[in-house]
């Protein structure tokens, strides 16, 4: 057969009967993108896995709990062979010849009547890739399109922009410093980006990237040191969003953790300009995670706090209960508390927390420069600047900063 023998098209499947045999790992990965083009999907097989089952239980799959009969295709529109058996699947290419359903062959993609592509989707395109029967390869291909397509490298769009119309502002997490563990869709609205306010947090290796005529505007908050004002940062939004520019606030972690986004959401809103928030990877979790601290742990913590730590416990504007902090039994994660160590420590120790109550302190997670120590909780902040502690860094305090064996210390 030649290279070429497959003729690539898109089927509408909405509201049409597809049966797929067989219930295994191939049916897991095949099943969502058929559920989601709105396919009536008709499962046969003896058994599923549980990811499947999850999907029989919401009602998207329909399932006959029986091994596959000659006649079960009758009335679909596309027929799936995904069992492990060979015959099976055989027999129901076979019976799809007879009834000219097209078929798709699991075991033996050549020997069906259709191949699965690799399929990948961007902004409302799909994309397929065949490859004469190298599934690796399309996939592979696949991933590389689109991946251009989410950074911008391809134009996923060649429709030029209405000239009248305010583009607006993208409040864009960035994660926890690493430039990778930006999200897909951030990474692509900070590539069509005229203009980018970006805080010190911010993954700074990504501003490398951008074309020369971007503008890039310091929006960075040093603790206790050199800020650019909220006021100053949400004027700044507003100004260039309403002369037409697209503004990306590229932010460290997540914009709705002690990131101020829903701030200056408010601002943009009422200054009538319409605004995009994209989720990113907060670093209270993130930062301890990539030093090997997990803020949960079967048995160990069933509930993790993510407090503030730019106020003292005492201050009066302090929104925080640290009395009944100190009787949870779980994880306290402290972010922005690095200078005032001690009265957090203290704050908690006087409400019962056990002075050997361990804590990990993981600066600048991520990181090239990360570096992670570990305290106990009555010597935290004396150790902590002995060891020349700085922010950023996370402080996660509880069972779970003991949890890593010594030999990986």
């Amino acid at each position: 057969m030649p290279e070429d023998q497959h003729y690539l098209v898109g089927l509408d499947l909405a509201g049409r009967r597809v049966v797929l045999v067989g219930g295994g790992t191939v049916a897991q990965r095949r099943l969502p993108r058929l559920i989601s083009a709105g396919a009536a999907v008709e499962l046969i097989s003896p058994s599923t896995t549980p990811a499947v089952g999850g999907m029989i239980d919401a009602g998207e799959v329909v399932w006959h709990q029986r091994r596959y009969a000659d006649g079960d295709l009758d009335g679909a529109w596309y027929a799936l062979a995904c069992t492990d058996d060979p015959e099976v699947n055989a027999a129901v290419c076979a019976e799809a010849e007879r009834r000219r359903i097209f078929c798709v062959r699991a075991d033996a993609g050549i020997e069906g009547t259709a191949v699965t592509a690799a399929v990948g989707r961007h902004e409302g395109l799909v994309v397929g890739v065949l490859s004469g029967g190298q599934p690796l390869r399309s996939a592979a291909v696949r991933d590389n399109i689109v991946e251009a397509l989410h950074t911008g490298a391809i134009a996923g769009d060649l429709t030029p922009p209405d000239a009248t119309e305010l583009p607006g502002v993208a409040l864009v997490g960035g994660g926890p410093g690493d430039p990778e563990l930006i999200t897909v869709k951030g990474r692509r609205l900070l590539a069509r980006a005229d203009v980018v306010v970006a805080d010190r947090l911010a993954p700074r290796e990504l501003l490398d990237e951008l074309p020369p005529d971007v503008e890039v505007v310091d929006a960075a908050k040093i603790p206790y040191g050199r800020a650019a004002s909220q006021e100053f940062i949400n004027a700044t939004l507003i100004e260039h969003a309403k002369a037409g520019r697209f503004v990306v606030r590229l932010k460290g972690g997540d914009p709705y953790v002690f990131g101020r986004g829903f701030e200056e959401l408010l601002a943009c809103a009422e200054a009538g300009v319409p605004v995009t928030v994209v989720p990113g990877i907060t670093s209270s979790i993130a930062g301890p995670a990539a030093a090997g601290v997990p803020v949960t742990h079967r048995g160990v913590a069933h509930e993790v706090v993510v407090v503030s730590g730019h106020v003292a416990p005492d201050h009066e504007s302090s929104l925080t209960d640290w009395t009944a902090l100190a009787k949870l039994r779980g994880t306290i994660v402290l972010m922005m508390g690095v200078e005032r160590l001690g009265q957090f420590a203290a704050a908690l120790l006087d409400g019962g927390r056990p002075a050997d109550t361990p804590v990990a302190i993981v600066e600048n997670g991520t990181m090239p420069a990360q570096r992670v120590h570990r305290f106990t909780l009555a010597t935290a902040a004396e150790d902590a600047k002995a060891a020349g502690v700085r922010p950023p860094a996370v402080i996660v305090i509880g069972p779970v900063a003991g949890l890593l064996p010594d030999q990986l210390r």
